[in-house]
């Protein structure tokens, strides 16, 4: 049990990891569970449980490394393990960064798309936007009113589901069909993004409060209700039938009307813009720091590494603009791979006892944790490999 001070300790460092946990649930990992009930119905629900263990094993590491160091997981390769190691590490960094850009403009496109917004129109004007927020830093103020913007997008799901109410699906199915293997890989792909620990890392070690057990008890939290979020959109994009296949803008558009009215694609929309935009300022606190600190630069210039890496990012967005949903699932099974190298470099300095002393990982924590890395790839594998085949 929790005594009165420790309650107030956990108060005052919260916030990382539950914010990292909130951004995780951006536009692609909504679009993912909405195609995985639209196609499965409650089939997949089983997996999402499942994924609740790796993410916390992953994210726990990530909280438990900046609440011991206070440094973020670049700055730690580079005074440990070599300046020309960390900046190898710099560039899978700044890839992920890319992508997961990406990710984001593709799901900001499609909310604001829902509205009639043009996707030129929405991308350009989001990258003014947020790069003017980076430049000026108004992190804490945003972060805010974005988290009670997006909430309207998860309460318009839970309201759906209530009005709609339980179905009788199946909520355990497992099929060897390559759609089937997809779908897997794209969730496991959306529940650990690549930005989530670079971001939990840093922004855990700049909460100087924060402690190993404080950031446990949130990384579960977190956890939990982020996945309990994904189970009830997949439940209520059960009623978005349209075969095995993907959804398209319109058929996105008209399912949800059907279901919650007409004004469901506005919340939709508005909602899935929110929580994109979310991600990117959590992107760019997370990722970009990650790279500076590898290079050895301070994290006030990290403001160039975002700058630099968004405009591929915006670029590639508009070049895929004209199949938003298919682009944001084969992006979720790419960030499967793109997370090994961070998370196998996270693990190593998890264990390493020279940089996390006595909360180094060892016995049932480390075993989790490799098993947990080795299952999220193994999925992954699996969609490819089936797709050759």
């Amino acid at each position: 049990m929790l005594g009165g001070r420790n309650i107030r300790d956990v108060a005052r460092a919260f916030g990382p990891a539950w914010l990292v946990m909130i951004a995780d649930v951006d536009a692609a990992s909504v679009v993912t569970a909405a195609e995985t009930g639209a196609i499965f119905h409650y089939g997949l629900i089983w997996l999402l449980i499942v994924l609740t263990v790796p993410l916390f094993f992953i994210q726990e590491a990530s909280g438990r490394i900046g609440a011991v160091t206070h440094k973020g997981l670049g700055e730690i390769v580079r005074e440990n393990y070599s300046r020309n190691v960390a900046l190898l590490a710099a560039v899978p960094m700044a890839l992920t960064d890319v992508l997961t850009y990406i990710a984001e403009y593709l799901g900001i496109a499609l909310g604001l798309g829902l509205l009639g917004i043009p996707v030129v129109v929405s991308v350009l004007g989001t990258y003014v936007l947020h790069v003017a927020l980076v430049y000026k830093r108004k992190y804490a103020v945003v972060e805010k009113v974005m988290l009670g913007i997006s909430a309207v997008l998860l309460l318009s799901y839970f309201v759906s589901l209530v009005m709609r109410g339980a179905m009788s699906y199946n909520p355990f199915y497992i099929s060897s069909s390559p759609m089937f293997l997809f779908i897997v890989a794209a969730n496991a792909g959306a529940v650990v993004m690549p930005f989530m620990p670079f971001y939990q890392a840093s922004a855990t070690a700049e909460k100087k409060l924060a402690t190993v057990s404080s950031s446990r008890l949130e990384t579960l939290l977190g956890a939990v209700v982020s996945e309990v979020l994904m189970i009830i959109i997949v439940m209520v994009s059960s009623g978005l039938d349209h075969g095995l296949d993907f959804f398209t803008e319109q058929q996105l558009s008209s399912g949800l009307m059907n279901i919650a009215g007409q004004y469901a694609p506005w919340l939709f929309g508005i909602g899935l813009f929110a929580a994109s935009f979310l991600a990117l300022v959590v992107i760019s606190l997370g990722s970009a720091w990650g790279v500076v600190e590898a290079i050895g630069w301070h994290r006030n210039r990290a403001f160039v590494i975002y700058f630099l890496e968004s405009i591929p990012a915006v670029i590639v967005t508009l070049m895929l603009s004209g199949n938003l949903l298919s682009s944001i699932l084969n992006l979720m099974v790419a960030f499967v791979f793109v997370l090994i190298a961070p998370a196998v470099m996270m693990g190593l300095i998890a264990s390493n006892p020279k940089i996390m002393g006595v909360h180094s990982s060892s016995g049932g924590w480390k075993i989790a944790y490799w098993l947990s890395l080795i299952f999220v790839v193994i999925l992954g594998v699996i969609s490819v490999v089936s797709s050759i085949v």
